[in-house]
């Protein structure tokens, strides 16, 4: 149990005093450059999805299914 308890202080510790935590602005920036690269991936792959959607459909088309 003095194994858990060692643990428990050593990582508080490190979170207090050891972690660099960024500042507000910081955490707004990064967060603004994670929605834009989530947005951006969002139309690549609904890009993709239509293109390959409408390329199976004419591909059905031409198969007579």
């Amino acid at each position: 149990m003095s194994n858990i308890t060692n643990y428990i202080q050593d990582a508080y510790d490190e979170l207090l005093h050891k972690v660099t935590w960024p500042t507000w602005d910081e955490l707004q920036q990064t967060t603004i450059i994670v929605l834009a690269a989530l947005g951006l991936v969002t139309l690549v792959i609904f890009g993709m999805d239509l293109v390959s959607e409408n390329a199976l459909t004419m591909i059905y088309k031409i198969i007579g299914k």
